[in-house]
């Protein structure tokens, strides 16, 4: 054999000895599996997990609450009104900039429009997202049920507080 060397009755070197056709490996024998290559010398047993492995206290569910996740829309919410704003705020500041020429004076202006409706955008959806978990939070515990009639009322009451400055 061309790039091999034979000792004995086992091959070493070579292709052979790379892709893992010997029987054993730097002195550990290989029962049960055939690796691809001595690197991937592991049993693929240990990453299958067929049970959760976290801790939960006595008597907890599995499932996240509405005060849980009332975090998560109230992050979510803020960081896509300012998305929005940054970029309804460059459209506006690139509409009201487009008579002056590219200078210091138009990118800043642009910039500030930027800011100014990005935090504008965020400010109102991340009030509108805590009244809703609020609103959602308070009214599961009055009833003591999680269903999604919590979840329209609490959508309801945060609309007609918000809309209650304009009147009936």
């Amino acid at each position: 054999m061309e790039g091999s060397r034979r000792s004995g009755n086992k091959t070493t070197g070579g292709l052979a000895s790379f892709f893992g056709t010997s029987k054993a490996l730097a002195g550990v024998p290989l029962t049960g599996m055939n690796p691809l290559s001595p690197y991937l010398n592991m049993d693929l047993r240990y990453l299958v997990q067929d049970k959760d492995e976290f801790i939960l206290p006595t008597g907890a569910n599995k499932t996240r609450g509405r005060f849980e996740l009332a975090f998560l829309t109230i992050g979510g919410c803020c960081m896509t009104g300012a998305a929005f704003g940054a970029i309804s705020g460059l459209w506006l500041g690139l509409k009201e900039t487009q008579n002056m020429a590219w200078s210091k004076p138009r990118n800043v202006q642009t910039l500030n429009t930027v800011t100014k409706q990005g935090a504008v955008w965020a400010n109102t959806l991340g009030s509108l997202a805590l009244l809703f978990s609020a609103f959602g939070v308070v009214i599961e515990k009055t009833q003591s049920a999680e269903d999604d009639l919590n979840t329209v009322a609490a959508g309801t009451t945060t609309g007609m507080l918000h809309k209650s400055t304009d009147g009936l």
